[in-house]
């Protein structure tokens, strides 16, 4: 019974339903008012299903709350107490209909729902039927039968509302997703743009570091100067911090080249370049995300090849852009080849349709294509 009738929530009603059960709990008054015209064993049973009916309507609720199997059931305790009183007490009894209805229209199948009407119909009309033949109260039907028509008429309304109160929870629902992929994608991009814009300035600093400290002993004023410049990258860190948490930066290639010179030549590295002009007229969103992987490329020759050379071309066509980075070292490492930073780069890429292809030839040379074409040009050119 503790199943059944759920008493375990607190409270009279569920709280999302706000104050619409209790407004109608005001219209309860009539039928105790007109139970009073009762006496002896019929009084005390007419009292008895009013209560019923009360525990109904509260069930009722609690059944669409928590979509219980039971909401057929206490509808069917309604319909079955509004069927008892017109038929055996008065016809007036009849208004009670408007409750079911109102549940009528929480059926959110056809089937259910047209059953529930069916059965509203039935009860309504049998008990009119009944007193207007058996004793002849034809006064009545002036004003029963315009009840019973809008009583008919009130579930589609009802429905039209519990669909509506769907829609708005599932948009609600869309919109809770929406913001919880953006701020796990928010997340992953600082995260990558951390990997790329520290992992490249971190690798710099710890070879100069390893620099000043094999010279400290042999060229203390060289070993100064080294120090100095650690001190300036440092700085240059923070301020890319920064700019990467207002969200402030927007990288170009031309200025991403002229920092991988100077980080690949601070490493020891020689550095050649290979390049078409016209590369200022590329996007700002495709320069941007290549900048981020060119500068992943070369954070991955600095700590992982071993290399005394690298190259980087730059191709590109009205259809295609590709840059390759070439290195003469020992070639990628298995542990190396699945890593947060290419994983990265990949990820970004496919942002704007582009590829990422890694081999191994005398060293490694990873390659990046990126279309140039638009979306919307390609599908009219298909036309």
């Amino acid at each position: 019974m503790k199943r059944l009738f759920d008493w375990g929530e607190f409270g009279l009603f569920p709280k999302q339903f706000g104050m619409f059960p209790y407004i109608f709990l005001v219209y309860m008054l009539i039928p105790v008012l007109m139970m009073r015209s009762e006496a002896g064993i019929k009084a005390i049973l007419g009292y008895a299903m009013i209560a019923l009916f009360l525990i109904s309507y509260r069930q009722l609720f609690y059944s669409i709350y928590k979509n219980s199997r039971s909401f057929t059931s206490w509808l069917s305790v309604q319909l079955s107490i509004i069927f008892i009183f017109s038929l055996f007490y008065e016809p007036d009894y009849l208004f009670l209909g408007f409750y079911p209805a109102i549940f009528i229209g929480w059926y959110p199948k056809k089937k259910p729902f047209y059953t529930g009407l069916a059965m509203l119909f039935i009860i309504q009309v049998v008990p009119v039927l009944y007193h207007t033949f058996q004793e002849s109260k034809t006064y009545n039907l002036g004003y029963i039968f315009p009840s019973i028509i809008i009583l008919l008429l009130s579930p589609f309304g009802f429905r039209s509302i519990r669909k509506r109160i769907d829609l708005e929870q599932q948009l609600q629902q869309a919109n809770a997703k929406i913001n919880e992929y953006a701020a796990r994608e928010e997340r992953m991009r600082i995260a990558r743009d951390l990997h790329d814009t520290l992992g490249h300035t971190l690798s710099l600093i710890t070879l100069k570091s390893q620099l000043v400290g094999r010279m400290a002993s042999i060229d203390p004023e060289r070993a100064r100067s080294e120090a100095m410049e650690i001190e300036n990258t440092s700085r240059a860190a923070l301020k890319q911090v920064r700019e990467l948490v207002s969200d402030m930066r927007t990288l170009k290639l031309s200025d991403e080249l002229v920092e991988i010179r100077r980080i690949l030549q601070a490493a020891g590295i020689d550095f050649d370049m290979i390049h078409h002009d016209g590369v200022e007229d590329i996007p700002p969103l495709t320069q941007n995300i290549l900048s981020m992987c060119l500068k992943e490329a070369t954070t991955n020759v600095i700590k992982h090849s071993g290399a005394a050379h690298c190259l980087i071309t730059i191709k590109h066509s009205t259809t295609e852009l590709t840059v390759t980075v070439k290195d003469d070292g020992i070639g990628m490492k298995e542990e190396n080849s699945d890593g947060n930073g290419l994983k990265g780069m990949k990820e970004r890429l496919e942002l704007i349709d582009g590829s990422l292809t890694i081999t191994e030839q005398n060293g490694t040379i990873v390659e990046m294509k990126v279309p140039l074409v638009r979306k919307s040009e390609k599908a009219g050119a298909g036309l």
